[in-house]
């Protein structure tokens, strides 16, 4: 029978692990704004060159993100590897439903995509870039996320 100062020190030492990959979390994110700054994804002008298709560079970004992940989630599933946490990882397989919901998404991603002159990504890179006005678009995806979760069972999939 576990004791009382167990139960506590085992809740202790989770919520220690939890802060340490808080932390690690919160630097890697630091660094991938970074790299997004240097790398000039977050310019409003870098994205109208890709629109009107007179540079190829945010086109090759995309590209290399697209393989890199192709990579990695090959290498997880052969591999079998696991999370941080000791968990196995396993990606389920996607059913592919009728086109409509892609064409739905895929419409209101680009509308809010051209609304704030910024992809949904690198929102929070920008506020740190203190472009204070993507605030704003961080507050309205995270709502539409939300206002999502909340009508999810009721939507067709």
């Amino acid at each position: 029978m576990t004791t009382k100062p167990q139960i506590e020190n085992a809740t202790s030492a989770k919520r220690e692990v939890r802060l340490v990959f808080l932390s690690v979390y919160l630097l890697l994110g630091i660094a991938f704004g970074i790299v997004l700054t240097r790398s000039e994804v977050l310019s409003w002008f870098r994205i109208q060159e890709m629109f009107r298709f007179q540079s190829f560079r945010m086109y090759g970004i995309i590209g290399s993100a697209i393989l890199t992940a192709a990579l990695s989630i090959t290498l997880i599933s052969k591999a079998a590897l696991k999370s941080a946490s000791g968990e196995a990882i396993s990606i389920p397989k996607k059913e592919l439903g009728s086109g409509f919901r892609y064409a739905a998404g895929g419409t209101i991603f680009g509308l809010g995509w051209a609304l704030t002159g910024a992809c949904p990504g690198p929102l929070f890179a920008l506020v740190g870039n203190r472009v204070s006005v993507m605030a704003v678009a961080v507050v309205s995806a995270l709502l539409g996320t939300w206002v999502y979760g909340l009508l999810r069972p009721k939507l067709r999939h």
